[in-house]
């Protein structure tokens, strides 16, 4: 193979509007994680024997209230990520480290959120026995994916505006139907105990 020596020099066209979108895999390999990640968890869920119970921790009465606090706390700091993702898109005022606190409080909602995901596959599994434990199957395995496909989303480049925000919501809205078909109902079953 032969080199142009003066290829360094030569002008190349700059790219068009067309290659600054972003390409099919851009969007479809998110995508396929995140069905790949609900889909694995919804198997797992549903062909793992329930074990009844994954953890306890001290002070607390039972594994569903630890299971009911932690979410809350999930819950807690996935509200102060859409205010603060509010602030970051310019919708409400907002202090200058309203990036810093939507990306630790994105850290810290997911990391609390995944011992009680944990406990859900490992001890109860997927179960449909009834309409609210349907949702909180279906949507507790859609938040991983939606989640999973969020965080690659993050790294591409060029992505249209929207796509960010809609993405978020679809995370911020999946555990909020988790949280209310499990914390929520705990808590107004058998009060707010610990």
């Amino acid at each position: 193979m032969t080199v142009d020596p003066n290829a360094a020099t030569q002008n190349f066209p700059s790219p068009g509007p067309a290659s600054r979108r972003p390409g099919a895999a851009t969007y479809l390999v998110p995508a396929l994680v995140a069905g790949a990640v609900a889909v694995g968890l919804g198997v797992y869920g549903n062909v793992h024997d329930p074990e009844g119970t994954a953890f306890n921790l001290a002070g607390f009465s039972s594994t569903s209230a630890v299971k009911s606090w932690l979410a809350t706390t999930a819950m807690g700091f996935a509200v102060v990520q859409l205010v603060s993702a509010l602030m970051v898109y310019g919708r409400i005022p907002g202090p200058s480290w309203s990036g810093v606190l939507h990306r630790w409080s994105g850290r810290i909602a997911f990391l609390v959120a995944v011992p009680v995901a944990v406990h859900c596959l490992y001890a109860l599994g997927y179960q449909t026995y009834e309409p609210r434990v349907l949702w909180h199957s279906v949507l507790g395995c859609f938040f991983f994916g939606a989640f999973s496909a969020k965080m690659l989303l993050l790294r591409s480049e060029r992505l249209p505006g929207w796509v960010l925000p809609i993405v978020g919501g679809l995370v911020f809205s999946a555990l909020t139907v988790v949280w209310l078909t499990s914390a929520l109902w705990f808590f107004r079953t058998f009060g707010v105990t610990t």
